[in-house]
């Protein structure tokens, strides 16, 4: 399929973690791309994998950069999975791994959750979670093996810290599913769940979208999976050393997010 020109796109799917910022740290160009975005009428959603944080909170992070956006323009993991098990499984009973806020997220759709009492989950739900413990590893992989169907919010085996690069979610889904021999369903991207939960909220198709991220087999592989063009920006996990050895291949590369608002105001004008 052969990409839409820029000024094509009226629709940017974007992730954040490496392509607005470095942990708390901007990265170049992050406000001139929202003034510019909002200016050429160019409508978006922040979709990212990472599932350690609420809508609300990166709302606060991005008033904390100088940028305000609307709920409706984020669209986390833990949400895209609060939204897949409602539609999917409403009477889902979950024991969940990962930080307080996936928790919040599912329950805020009338899900249950019941770590106090994971005998009786139905569903095991891993997020990232910077307090991992082994007898959390160890409940859900006996709840998995008991038969409990395994989700994973996103697979992103790294995360870009201000630190450097330190284990993701990818690297706890790596552990159960040595320990269980059962893949996870997988609700962020690179899977199409998320691309498509976000097109739906802009009222976009792949004709007029794009996807804006840093990581070759999550964003630009969950866009080529959606059918839509791919951004790469150099900013995050992807260097140009390990673009060259890939075989997934972007449609657009761009040194940051910055210029990629240039790229879309020289072809919108």
């Amino acid at each position: 399929m052969s990409p839409i020109a820029l000024a094509a796109i009226r629709n940017l799917i974007v992730d954040m973690d490496g392509v607005l910022w470095r942990g708390d740290h901007p990265l170049p160009g992050m406000p001139h791309f929202f003034e510019t975005v909002r200016r050429l009428g160019i409508r978006f959603v922040l979709a990212t994998n990472n599932a350690s944080k609420s809508g609300e909170a990166y709302l606060a992070k991005l008033r904390k950069f100088g940028v305000q956006v609307s709920l409706d323009e984020v669209l986390t993991s833990p949400q895209a999975t609060a939204a897949y098990l409602a539609r999917h499984s409403p009477d889902a009973r979950i024991f969940v791994i990962g930080e307080p806020d996936l928790a919040a997220e599912l329950q805020a759709k009338g899900l249950q959750v019941v770590n106090d009492q994971p005998e009786r989950a139905t569903h095991v739900v891993v997020g990232w979670d910077r307090t991992l413990t082994y007898n959390k590893l160890a409940e859900a992989c006996l709840l998995i093996r008991r038969g409990a169907t395994f989700i994973g919010t996103n697979p992103d085996v790294t995360y870009p810290s201000e630190r450097g690069i330190v284990p993701g979610n990818g690297a706890t889904l790596a552990a159960l599913r040595v320990s269980t021999d059962v893949e996870p369903i997988i609700i962020g991207k690179p899977q199409p769940e998320m691309m498509l939960q976000a097109m739906a909220r802009m009222g976009g198709s792949p004709a007029d979208t794009a996807v804006i991220g840093d990581r070759l087999d999550t964003d630009i592989l969950g866009g080529i999976n959606a059918g839509l063009t791919t951004l790469l920006v150099l900013t995050g996990v992807t260097s140009p050393e390990i673009l060259d050895g890939s075989s997934i291949r972007p449609d657009y590369v761009f040194q940051d997010i910055g210029a990629v608002a240039d790229a879309l105001k020289d072809a919108l004008n």
